[in-house]
């Protein structure tokens, strides 16, 4: 079988669909609040995990985010932004940001971090909205080696800190601010 037909595709409720929300995610937080940002524009988003290498010509309005792990995005997503800088640059109405900061809050450094100095320079995107959400750790879906350097990190266990509320605000507020 051609592995097109295994792709997750999240289905909108809205026909002649004209948004997508494209995402890269180590271990399903940023799928989660991909579909989330979805839902919060009443559904009108098609939702693409990067690794699908989805074809968005299609689409007039394109909001992109992903896990961060050392300040930057999956690699998968970081090339195909690279790939397609030329199609995305003018059709990018947001960005998203799923990151565990180790529990932490959010701050505006990292604001700077992930979308100043990394998801803006690999789309050449600016003036849009962007949020970053906290996230979650399940030890288990990392990464063997991952893994055991979390686990060195005193009292460090699962967590999850990420919001569908916040994600549904998230989306709200972009579609507002197309209207």
């Amino acid at each position: 079988m051609p592995r097109k037909i295994w792709a997750l595709e999240y289905y909108p409720t809205a026909e002649n669909v004209e948004w997508a929300i494209l995402y890269g995610t180590w271990c399903g937080s940023s799928r989660d609040a991909s579909v989330w940002i979805s839902e919060g524009m009443n559904g009108i988003a098609n939702v693409f995990d990067v690794r699908e290498n989805p074809d968005l010509s299609k689409y007039k309005h394109i909001i992109v985010g992903g896990s961060i792990r050392g300040g930057v995005t999956p690699k998968e997503l970081q090339g195909y932004l690279t790939k397609h800088k030329e199609e995305l640059v003018n059709k990018i109405r947001g960005y998203f940001a799923v990151c565990g900061n180790m529990k932490q809050p959010v701050t505006q450094e990292l604001y700077h971090n992930f979308f100043d100095n990394h998801l803006k320079k690999l789309t050449g995107a600016e003036g849009i909205s962007s949020r970053v959400f906290l996230g979650r750790i399940t030890l288990g879906l990392l990464e063997p080696d991952v893994r055991e350097q979390m686990k060195s990190i005193p009292n460090m266990e699962d967590y999850d800190n990420l919001k569908r509320s916040e994600c549904m605000a998230f989306g709200q507020e972009i579609l507002e601010k197309m209207k």
